[in-house]
């Protein structure tokens, strides 16, 4: 199999001659294979310059916006993921306020009793202390009553 090169118009042609196969291998056939094999190129116009030259470019900017667009994506998803966890933290801190609250509310209404049985004198202090004797509990004996059982009228469905 051989490969020529030829020059023609400063432009590079390439061309393969036909290949045989040996005898030895097929006696049946003498040349089993023969043909090109190789595409031979055409020779490079000026219009399939720009048109390639214009696919590259083309292509690049189609890269350029693919990486553009997944940085902007993982910043956009770390932004998200930020805004997430200041999300939770919020709620939890509007919850801890909201019992914070609560807790306030109950001491000031408990202040505010304080401060109106104050007001009105409500609760006075003993001015002086009686001291009693205790009985024996043995002598002192509780009298049984006897309770009479209550008549219930049941009602269907309660």
């Amino acid at each position: 199999m051989t490969l020529n090169t030829i020059t023609e118009n400063n432009h590079i042609v390439r061309t393969q001659s036909s290949v045989t196969v040996p005898s030895s291998i097929n006696n049946s056939y003498d040349n089993v294979i023969d043909g090109p094999f190789y595409y031979s190129k055409p020779p490079l116009t000026l219009r399939d310059a720009v048109t390639r030259k214009i696919n590259k470019t083309l292509c690049i900017f189609l890269l350029i916006t693919i990486v553009v667009t997944f940085v902007s994506y993982y910043i956009a998803m770390n932004y998200e993921a930020k805004l997430n966890s200041l999300d939770r933290e919020i709620i939890r801190i509007k919850t801890e306020n909201q019992d914070l609250q609560a807790d306030l509310d109950r001491y000031k209404s408990f202040n505010n009793v304080d401060n109106n049985v104050e007001k009105f004198n409500l609760l006075q202090k003993a001015e002086k202390v009686i001291e009693v004797t205790a009985m024996s509990s043995a002598n002192t004996t509780i009298p049984i009553k006897k309770t009479v059982p209550i008549k219930y009228n049941w009602t269907i469905g309660y």
